[in-house]
């Protein structure tokens, strides 16, 4: 693939026109069918790795140089290469784009999530940071969720824009309340906003990928073997990632607000005022640099459903006892 391809790829997939099926098994899907089995230890040790930030500057040319490398081998069982499993989409093959990679998930993620917990100081203060937190967790989890059904490009765009709307209302609501009634309980104050990102990250999952639940997605065997496309695989892919997403900024939001309620007791920050912030920033990216492999750990990328659980129309189709499907992240 050139590099103008590799363009168009990236362009096409920020559109949601990304639903070309591959010439060949992805090595992506081939390589994390072999963990679908493995401990949540191993798992997470492996997203650790994909999680590096330079994973986010990886060149076109080192990842054409490696595909060329999996699609002329004859040894079918070769993983795929870090480069791969870190950039390449499993369901399309298509490039994932710099800035949605899970590599630039933390480095976007942490700051925003800073700054929309901060108390209100006026109504530009309190939207425009969910704006942005929720215009970027809905891109990425329609990027780096299931493609492999076809969508319209408009009927992506709707959905997303949708679910936007609905996450960013969601998480106003909180600070729009203690601005009108002026919350004076230190811990109202500081939980609300938690349980409202909660809530918001798990909905702005749903909202964003629930046509995967509508049309179904490809369902395979452990060779990679696409049997047909299941909605049971899809509500399904799409309730574990939820529950992950709250879980990362459930916990991601929380502590941070427990750590700077007990500092401001201490004679330190009497003494220098200034540095609550720096605390809680900090505190904010150790937290979510912890909880992102780890919410991206707690269930496999190709999960697994009993074949007598599927469609009737599926069954036929395998005289295995499991199949697979790919979650996303």
């Amino acid at each position: 693939m050139s590099l103008e391809q590799e363009e168009e790829t990236q362009h096409g997939l920020l559109l949601g026109c990304s639903d070309a099926v591959p010439a060949f098994i992805e090595p992506n899907v081939r390589f994390w069918i072999t963990t679908v089995r493995q401990s949540f230890i191993r798992r997470f040790l492996q997203w650790t790795e994909l999680l590096d930030p330079t994973n986010v500057f990886i060149s076109v040319e080192s990842i054409e140089n490696s595909r060329h490398l999996l699609c002329t081998n004859e040894d079918a069982s070769n993983p795929a290469s870090e480069d791969q499993r870190a950039t390449v989409h499993p369901d399309s093959s298509n490039l994932i784009p710099k800035l949605f990679r899970p590599a630039a998930f933390l480095p976007f993620m942490a700051p925003t999530v800073f700054l929309s917990m901060m108390p209100p100081k006026g109504i530009k203060s309190v939207i425009l940071p969910q704006v942005f937190l929720y215009t970027y967790m809905t891109t990425f989890n329609s990027i780096n969720g299931n493609r492999s059904y076809t969508c319209k490009p408009l009927e992506r765009s709707l959905l997303m824009a949708e679910a936007i709307a609905a996450s960013t209302f969601l998480g106003v609501v909180p600070h729009f309340i203690q601005i009108k009634y002026g919350l004076t309980n230190p811990w109202i104050k500081r939980l609300l906003p938690v349980v409202f990102l909660v809530q918001a990250s798990g909905i702005n999952v749903y909202m964003s990928r629930n046509i995967e639940s509508i049309k179904g997605i490809a369902v395979m065997d452990k060779e990679g073997n696409v049997l047909g496309h299941s909605t049971i695989a899809g509500t399904k892919a799409v309730r574990e990632t939820a529950v992950s997403r709250t879980v990362l900024f459930g916990t991601s939001a929380l502590i941070p607000e427990i750590f700077t309620y007990f500092f401001k007791r201490t004679q330190f920050f009497l003494k220098n005022p200034g540095s609550l912030w720096i605390l809680k920033l900090s505190c904010t990216f150790l937290t979510m640099g912890l909880m992102v492999p780890v919410s991206f750990s707690v269930f496999p990328q190709i999960g697994q459903i009993q074949c007598r659980s599927h469609e009737e129309k599926i069954q036929p189709s395998t005289e295995e006892t499991e199949i697979f499907y790919h979650r996303g992240v």
